[in-house]
C-alpha cells in the first residue's frame, strides 16, 4: 500500500533531542525554541513568533488576543478543520460560517462581506492547501470596518501572497506543525503576531498568563500572574525536532516541488471526464503541500478512493462541512453554503510526502487515468 502520508525525518531530530537531554532546559523556551523563532522571524519577517504545542493551540492564543465579549461575531469558512471554529467559540463568541469560493476552497470578499454587521469583530481567513486568499481585498474590507484578521496559516509554510509570506499579513496568524504538514515535529504550532499591540500579551497568554519571559530576559526583578492564559509552548524536545526540519526546509520544498509538478504534468489534460485539479490564483504561489482533484460528484469520488485503494493507494478526502455538522447545524443561521458542500464532497487528496518515489507516482497517474 502507497500510504497518504509518510513523516518525513531530516536524520538529526534525534541528535538535538540527545542534546535536549544533556541540557539546562527541557521544559520549552530554550535554544532550540529560540532558533526556531529566529529561522521564522529573519526569513519572513513575522513581527513576533512563539512557539505551541500544537496549530489548535496558536488558533485559541489567537482568539484569546482579540478580547472578545459576549455577543461578538467572528466570521469562519465553514469548509476548515474543526479547531479553526472552536478556539473562538471557546472565547464565548458566535461563529458566523461563511462559503468557499467558487475556483478553490478559500473565503473570498464577496462570501465575507454580506456577513458583517455591528457585532462583527474578526475576520478568519484559511489558505488552503497553501494557496493564499485574496488578502488585500480582504484586508481592505477588515480595515473599512474596523475588524482583526487571523490567517489559520495551518498549511501555508514557505507560500506567499504577491511576494508577502502567509502568516505576515493578518494582525495575527497561526502555524502547524502537525505529522502531516511540509515540516513537522509529530504536533506541534506556532502563533505569529504581526500587530505590536499583541506582542506583549502573546508572551504572558503563552507562558500560563504570567510575565517569565520578561524576567528570564532581565526586564523584570521577578514574575507573576498578569492575565489570563495556558501551558502553551511546547518541550524543547519538540523544538529541537522542529529545528532539524527547518534545516533541511528548503530540500524539502524542493523535493515537494517536484512530487507535485510530477503529478500535475500526468494529470493535468488527462484526467477522466467530469474531473478538474486546483486552478493557482495569479497572485499565490505554491508551496507543495497537497495535490488534490476535484470529482464530478460523491459517488465519483466514492468509486475512486475504492478503486485506488483496491489497487494498494491510500487517498483521503478532506473536511466535512462545519455549518452542517452534528454540533454546530442547531446553531447555524440556515444559510445554504453549496461551495462548500461541493469540496466536502467532490474533493480527494493523492499522497504527497518526502520519500514518495516517481514509479509510485507514475503507478498512481496511470491507474487515475485509466478510469
Amino acid at each position: 500500500m502507497i500510504p497518504f502520508n509518510k513523516p518525513y525525518c531530516s536524520g538529526r531530530e534525534l541528535g538535538y533531542m540527545q542534546e535536549v537531554c544533556h541540557s539546562t532546559t527541557m521544559s520549552g523556551n530554550g535554544q532550540f525554541t529560540k532558533l526556531c523563532h529566529g529561522f521564522f522571524e529573519k526569513r519572513y519577517g513575522f513581527r513576533k513568533c512563539l512557539l505551541t504545542t500544537s496549530g489548535t493551540d496558536a488558533l485559541e492564543m489567537c482568539a484569546m488576543l482579540c478580547d472578545l465579549q459576549p455577543g461578538d461575531e467572528v466570521i469562519v469558512p465553514s469548509y476548515t478543520f474543526v479547531s479553526t471554529a472552536i478556539a473562538f467559540l471557546r472565547e464565548g463568541a458566535k461563529v458566523v460560517f461563511a462559503d468557499s469560493g467558487a475556483h478553490n476552497p478559500n473565503v473570498t470578499v464577496e462570501q465575507i462581506a454580506p456577513l458583517i454587521n455591528e457585532r462583527t469583530r474578526v475576520i478568519v481567513v484559511v489558505h488552503y492547501a497553501g494557496v493564499a486568499c485574496d488578502m488585500d481585498a480582504i484586508m481592505a474590507l477588515a480595515a473599512e470596518h474596523h475588524l482583526l484578521v487571523v490567517e489559520d496559516a495551518a498549511h501555508s509554510v514557505d507560500s506567499f501572497y504577491k511576494g508577502r509570506p502567509l502568516g505576515s499579513i493578518g494582525h495575527l496568524a497561526a502555524f502547524s506543525f502537525h505529522e502531516t504538514k511540509n515540516i513537522n515535529c509529530g504536533e506541534g504550532g506556532m502563533l505569529v503576531v504581526n500587530d505590536e499591540r499583541f506582542v506583549r500579551r502573546s508572551e504572558i497568554i503563552w507562558e500560563k498568563g504570567t510575565n517569565r519571559a520578561e524576567f528570564y530576559r532581565g526586564m523584570v526583578n521577578k514574575y507573576g500572574w498578569c492575565d489570563i492564559g495556558s501551558s502553551f509552548l511546547p518541550s524543547e524536545f519538540n523544538a529541537a525536532f522542529l529545528w532539524a526540519q527547518l534545516e533541511q526546509l528548503d530540500d524539502i520544498q524542493g523535493q515537494r516541488r517536484h512530487i507535485w509538478e510530477r503529478y500535475d504534468a500526468g494529470l493535468r489534460n488527462h484526467l477522466p471526464e467530469g474531473f478538474s485539479v486546483a486552478e493557482l490564483p495569479g497572485y499565490a504561489t505554491n508551496n507543495y503541500h497537497m495535490y488534490y482533484l476535484l470529482c464530478p460528484s460523491l459517488a465519483a469520488r466514492t468509486k475512486l478512493m475504492n478503486y485506488l485503494k483496491n489497487n494498494g493507494v491510500q487517498a483521503t478526502f478532506h473536511y466535512l462541512p462545519l455549518h452542517s455538522s452534528k454540533y454546530y447545524e442547531e446553531r447555524h443561521d440556515g444559510r445554504e453554503l453549496p461551495n462548500c458542500d461541493r469540496y466536502a464532497d467532490t474533493l480527494v487528496r493523492l499522497p504527497l510526502y518526502y520519500e514518495l518515489a516517481d514509479d509510485e507516482i507514475d503507478k498512481i497517474i496511470k491507474l487515475i487515468r485509466r478510469m
